[in-house]
């Protein structure tokens, strides 16, 4: 309690003492009549300044975040901003596969050129304990610039890049760093927002990324025929600042940090925590299922038959129905439970990988699966900020959610290039597709373990 506060309630406690003092000395010059009738005008003052503390008490002592408001709202319209130009832009990764393996980089081989890509993945998700306990010490007054600077500049630089290294230095690594530092920055600053309607909160904020998903493709796509590969980056590496912007402008964290580290026995506690480590678990498998639809689904868009036009849409079109899973499964799971939606959701993004993707000959059935799994798998990008969220303490909320990112990063670098190497053997497409399916179904059943060692095996319950 600050001693501000602490002095307005000693001097109403003394207000209240001196009321009681003075009571019955005016009673000695008063008719009978006249006392009681000051007495119970007293007892009404006592009541209403004993009203007065308490309700005082409990405002300072609350820590229920406001579930929205004007600041509350204008924090999610700076979370989506990160969105868009964060998972937005790595979302159309996909794209650039393509186009590199028929542009500047075809003397290289799919499963080299897959690096460009997985270290974008990798190093967004990899930093996110070192932003985490950034985050959680000193708050968004460093990361938010510092990241925008290096994704704008990143991407700079790779519209100038002409070589391989030139590609991994530039997009893969300069750029990916800065949309970790602004995007799980944006992730944790949400949960100080919003308790109850926190599922609404981070769905809002994943359908930036769709957005981003749908714009990205089709409009690099479209600058790089019109006017040139270097061109159409600078372009979306200004649309990328005027978004970063807002982001610096409008996140902003609810309560002061604690600029104290984490102590060893507070790093080690999610460790020592079966649900936690059973959840780590299962975001480390689901990746490597998400993840290889979403790079080689151009690619094997053209396989099938499509033409290069309506490969690259292929992305615009998963990143769309991505959107309305991921504004819907959030909305939906602060009824029916953030973990219970994620769950199945995840299962049907596998289903979909067996039954649909597999079996898709032509040009109809790659489209029908572009847009079921983007409709299903934005759940996991939607809620998998949520569940760390419902399972952590407050204090760790940032720490916890960069382990998650960290875990997940390694499926993110290396599901390409073992995707690629799959994809040259001999099982081809439909063995690396299997891959896909029971990595992502094995990974939710994690997720689903984690879920029971927190409800019991209570399918019913809402958590």
């Amino acid at each position: 309690m600050s001693s501000a506060h602490h002095g307005e309630v000693t001097s109403a406690q003394g207000g209240i003492g001196h009321a009681i003092a003075v009571a019955p000395a005016e009673s000695r010059d008063l008719g009978h009549d006249d006392y009681d009738e000051k007495k119970q005008q007293t007892e009404a003052n006592l009541s209403e300044l004993e009203t007065g503390l308490e309700e005082s008490l409990s405002s300072v002592d609350s820590d229920e975040p406001p579930d929205g408001g004007t600041a509350a709202w204008l924090v999610v319209l700076g979370a989506w901003c990160a969105s868009f130009v964060g998972y937005g832009w790595i979302n159309s990764i996909g794209t650039f596969q393509e186009y590199y393996e028929s542009g500047p980089l075809k003397e290289y081989s799919s499963s080299q050129i897959s690096w460009i890509p997985s270290l974008q993945i990798f190093f967004m998700s990899a930093l996110g304990p070192f932003i985490g306990s950034v985050y959680d010490r000193y708050g968004i007054g460093l990361l938010i610039p510092v990241g925008s600077f290096l994704h704008v500049f990143g991407l700079m630089m790779a519209s100038l890049s002409t070589k391989y290294y030139q590609f991994l230095l530039s997009q893969g690594i300069c750029s990916s760093i800065g949309v970790a530092c602004v995007f799980l920055s944006a992730l944790s600053t949400i949960s100080g927002w919003f308790s109850k309607r926190r599922g609404l909160a981070f769905g809002i904020l994943a359908t930036g990324s769709s957005v981003g998903g749908v714009i990205f493709p089709i409009m690099v796509s479209n600058l790089i025929r019109k006017v040139g590969y270097g061109w159409a980056m600078r372009s979306a590496a200004f649309i990328i600042l005027v978004l970063l912007v807002v982001a610096n402008l409008t996140l902003k964290i609810r309560k002061r940090p604690v600029k104290a580290s984490l102590s060893r026995q507070a790093m080690a506690e999610p460790f020592r925590e079966p649900a936690f480590l059973t959840l780590l678990l299962g975001l480390f498998l689901v990746p490597f299922g998400l993840y290889i639809p979403i790079n080689y689904m151009p690619v094997a868009a053209i396989g099938a038959g499509l033409d290069q036009q309506m490969a690259t849409n292929l992305v615009a079109f998963y990143n769309a129905a991505s959107g309305v899973g991921r504004l819907g499964s959030g909305y939906i799971s602060d009824k029916a439970g953030k973990f219970n939606i994620f769950i199945i959701a995840c299962y049907v993004s596998g289903i979909l990988i067996l039954a649909l993707w597999i079996p898709a000959s032509g040009g109809v059935g790659v489209i029908v699966f572009s847009v079921f799994f983007g409709l299903f798998s934005g759940a996991y990008i939607s809620l998998m900020g949520a569940l760390v969220a419902q399972i952590s303490p407050p204090e760790q909320i940032g720490y916890r959610n960069g382990l998650t990112f960290l875990i997940s990063a390694i499926g993110g670098l290396t599901t390409s290039p073992i995707a690629g190497a799959i994809l040259e053997s001999p099982t081809g497409w439909t063995g690396m597709k299997i891959f896909a399916g029971v990595l992502l179904l094995s990974g939710t059943t994690g997720i689903l373990f984690a879920r029971f060692l927190k409800t019991g095996f209570k399918l019913s319950a809402i958590f």
